[in-house]
């Protein structure tokens, strides 16, 4: 299960020789885990909703080619299945004009309840029925 996202390379998250900052690709993979989510129906709010809250607790990536102002890149976001009570993702960006590949990386999240941060040990009922829904469990 995957989704797509286009991110266009904006002045400020540049420095001064053009030259994206490194912990921008970070901001690339929530922007894109974002759209994923919205996309899939599981987006932040839907979790809200149901009293969750769902903190990054690892996140890596491997930069393999500098990004500069103005490029345009798809990030390629694909949902890792796991019957951990936990989200996983892995992540692609590619440039969108000849496909190279600039990144790779990967994150985990947890489920905590989103009053008291108190972290949940089992999947939750909302996101269980979303993975049967989706044909995951």
């Amino acid at each position: 299960m995957k989704h797509e996202t286009e991110i266009t390379v904006r002045f400020n998250e540049a420095d001064p020789l053009g030259i994206v900052w490194h912990g921008h690709y970070v901001r690339y993979f929530e922007d894109a885990r974002e759209d994923f989510g919205k996309v899939h129906g599981i987006s932040y709010l839907d979790f809200y909703r149901n009293s969750l809250a769902v903190p990054v607790v690892a996140i890596h990536c491997d930069f393999k080619k500098p990004l500069r102002y103005g490029d345009t890149i798809i990030v390629v976001t694909k949902y890792i299945n796991t019957r951990a009570a936990k989200l996983n993702f892995n992540y692609q960006i590619h440039d969108a004009l000849h496909g190279t590949q600039i990144a790779t990386g990967s994150s985990s999240q947890v489920f905590v309840d989103a009053k008291t941060f108190e972290l949940q040990l089992t999947m939750p009922p909302f996101f269980e029925d979303w993975r049967k829904k989706q044909k995951l469990s």
